[in-house]
């Protein structure tokens, strides 16, 4: 019995080396010929099911893990494993439920608190990852992805100095994790950190030459920054690095037609045709077959195209997709019909005085342009580009507060100062001046002429269906309602109505600028525009195309690299027909 022992035990130690050594198949076979002789070996069914999950068979990872169980009940080590198999298999209560025995056994195991911390983060709901995250980096403070994940828990709660410091620990313990030093990049992107990003990014590439993310982030910080070549030049590494990613063809597309071969139509069409083509490349494929589609002035086969790119993009985002809708449609409509801030003294007078400038509309109406000239003159003013301040301002404060009593006046005209301040735009520098083009901010003017008396607001108008096909031709993937020709539609509704409403009750407050006005004279209506602004006009005003410095992360990023040209109306045309259907109930488009 003793010499059949050691036999077991040596068996087991060479398929040990044969795992370690990737050498699965030697590694199994030793394992199976184990259970054979003891059905009862414990490593051998670990082990199996280890390569199983190697191997992404997680249903015979799972068996095998059952029958360690069955031999060790409470070996910490199987229950976390099975957990994590039924995570795979999607079955993301199972998997709670084996993490939560193992802490019945041992409330300190490091693993299961991080997996079910990240199971949280998955499923969005962040505070109950905060806990678990947190804890496991107090039991074990070198482990670098606990730190990874709760960084982008402070992504999400919008704490972005402690997400930077928690990317920075978890590279301090592990540099070579390429993703954390990605996601850190992101995160420095937003907040307008360019330098550090590119640190980032590259550091990211130094690890893998082929880290398709970093190379199409790094093509991504350039096009922003308006260096093209430089933009092109990774977009084509990224390509390279993923040839079957149509996000990256797509993307190098915008900035590069000569990107629109025969070729690549014909890669499209091949990736499309394959059964088992992600719902990802069907979007991206689908939005390139449309800018074909538009070159042959297939108007009707284009918005086909866009209509499946536009579907399965939704698809690939839909949890996140069907919040956005929601708040966008019903939540939002409620805050500013409900919500209340009350009057009070002010606690601070020189927070009294900021002289924010809010920019307006729906998407491609003319508003990066207006900002560019608003910012360009001899006064200087801090430089807000779809902050998203005013709106995630509230909404949080509606989910704090679990009521529409937004707060007193002095109160959240203090706590905004602060978010403002910590982006960088309020400053004496600029005379405490400031643009935020935040589009959505419109929703919010009843609050914002409480809060900013001195505040100037801009409504960019644009002719309906020219915006309406723009909108629609672009990929603004940050947009849930602008993915689905319906939506859009009840977007404009909606928009119009509250406008409207805005001016019967607040007259003389909004400034209009219509977009085809201002192209066709531009002098005279930037003047016009200034002068609203109380800020001097001078000719930099049109020129902000030559500043060096400027940055952009709009869909308009290219444009405004340009002079101010016209735009004709007849391009739209042809899609009056096309979009014919979707306005007829609606008045405002059948003008």
């Amino acid at each position: 019995m003793s010499k059949n022992k050691k036999t077991l035990k040596d068996n087991f130690l060479e398929a040990l080396e044969s795992y370690k050594k990737r050498d699965f198949k030697n590694a199994e076979m030793i394992c199976h010929k184990i259970l054979s002789i003891n059905p009862n070996h414990f490593n051998s069914n670990l082990l199996l099911a280890t390569i199983s999950a190697a191997n992404r068979d997680f249903l015979k990872s799972k068996n095998f893990l059952n029958e360690a169980i069955k031999i060790e009940p409470k070996n910490l080590s199987a229950i976390t494993n099975l957990g994590t198999v039924y995570k795979e298999l999607g079955k993301t209560d199972e998997a709670m439920k084996f993490y939560n025995k193992a802490l019945e056994i041992e409330p300190n195991h490091t693993n299961a608190n991080y997996n079910i911390g990240v199971t949280f983060l998955s499923l969005g709901k962040i505070i109950e990852a905060k806990k678990y995250l947190e804890k496991t980096v107090s039991i074990q403070s070198n482990f670098a992805m606990a730190f990874h994940s709760l960084a982008e828990v402070h992504v999400a709660l919008k704490e972005f100095r402690k997400a930077v410091s928690f990317f920075q620990k978890a590279v301090e313990i592990n540099p070579n994790l390429v993703a954390t030093h990605n996601n850190l990049g992101l995160l420095y992107r937003d907040l307008d950190d360019f330098p550090n990003a590119i640190k980032c990014f590259e550091k990211a590439i130094s690890i893998s030459s082929k880290y398709a993310n970093s190379l199409h982030n790094l093509a991504e910080i350039y096009r922003e920054k308006g260096e093209f070549e430089k933009a092109i030049k990774f977009h084509k590494l990224a390509i390279v690095a993923e040839p079957n990613n149509l996000m990256n063809d797509f993307f190098l597309s915008d900035i590069d037609k000569k990107a629109l071969t025969k070729d690549l139509r014909e890669k499209v069409n091949n990736i499309l045709s394959n059964k088992k083509t992600s719902v990802h490349n069907l979007a991206y494929g689908n939005y390139l077959l449309a800018k074909y589609e538009r070159k042959s002035n297939n108007y009707e086969k284009e918005f086909d195209c866009l209509i499946k790119g536009h579907s399965n993009f939704y698809i690939r985002n839909k949890k996140k997709f069907d919040l956005n809708l929601k708040y966008c449609f019903e939540d939002i409509h409620q805050i500013i019909k409900e919500g209340k801030i009350e009057k009070s003294i002010n606690k601070n007078k020189n927070k009294n005085k900021i002289n924010p400038i809010f920019i307006f509309g729906v998407p491609r109406s003319g508003s990066t342009l207006v900002e560019r000239i608003i910012v360009s003159g001899k006064k200087k003013i801090a430089l807000g580009e779809e902050t998203g301040i005013v709106g995630r301002y509230f909404l949080n404060k509606v989910l704090q507060r679990k009521n529409l009593n937004l707060g007193s006046v002095a109160d959240i005209r203090i706590e905004l100062f602060n978010i403002y301040k910590m982006k960088g735009l309020i400053s004496e520098n600029y005379d405490l001046s400031f643009t935020d083009k935040s589009l959505d901010n419109y929703f919010y003017i009843n609050f914002l002429k409480e809060i900013y008396p001195n505040a100037k607001f801009i409504h960019c108008k644009r002719d309906k269906l020219s915006s309406i096909v723009s909108i629609f031709q672009n990929n603004l993937t940050a947009l849930a309602w602008c993915h689905d020709l319906e939506n859009i539609f009840k977007y404009f509704d909606n928009y119009l109505k509250i406008i409207d409403d805005m001016k019967k009750n607040n007259p003389n407050i909004i400034y209009d600028l219509q977009f085809e006005d201002l192209i066709e004279n531009p002098e005279k209506e930037s003047k016009k525009l200034m002068e609203f602004c109380d800020v001097p006009w001078d000719k930099k005003c049109l020129e902000f195309y030559k500043r060096k410095e400027l940055i952009s992360k709009t869909a308009s990023n290219i444009q405004i690299r340009e002079s101010i040209y016209k735009h004709s109306l007849e391009k739209y045309a042809p899609y009056k027909k096309v979009l014919e259907k979707y306005g007829a109930k609606y008045s405002w488009f059948k003008l």
